[in-house]
């Protein structure tokens, strides 16, 4: 059983994958710092001067130990803008991949052209009649 795990674990593609995942962490890492500190605040800026995390529905205020109780839209909306700019990115990502691997296609060499059915046909005739 190790010696099937270490085989399992030593293939290209776990590996593959284990680097595109730590890549993915990474990326995320830096697009919410784009997000959060270069375009949220211009958004902020835009809406004259709100910080667009901070902004919150307040269901319930805060009274003594109890908390307050709210809907934090602000940092749902910066949220779905950090998911927009990755699922934009993997998108463009994909289609340059793809568009290499049309290529790639594209420039291989056809296989040589078979027989037609017209011609196996005949073919098939011609023994049975032997």
């Amino acid at each position: 059983m190790w010696k099937e795990f270490k085989e399992f674990a030593i293939k290209g593609n776990l590996i593959d994958t284990a680097i595109a995942f730590v890549m993915g962490a990474a990326f995320g890492k830096v697009v919410t710092a784009f997000v959060e500190k270069m375009f949220a605040p211009l958004v902020g800026l835009l809406l004259g001067g709100v910080n667009l995390n901070d902004q919150k529905i307040v269901i319930k205020a805060a009274v003594g130990d109890t908390p307050e109780v709210a809907i934090a839209w602000g940092e749902f909306v910066t949220a779905s803008i950090d998911f927009i700019v990755v699922a934009l990115v993997m998108f463009m990502v994909i289609k340059g991949i793809n568009g290499l691997k049309r290529k790639q296609v594209e420039a291989a060499p056809a296989p040589p052209p078979g027989p037609t059915d017209i011609e196996l046909l005949g073919e098939i005739r011609d023994l049975l009649k032997k």
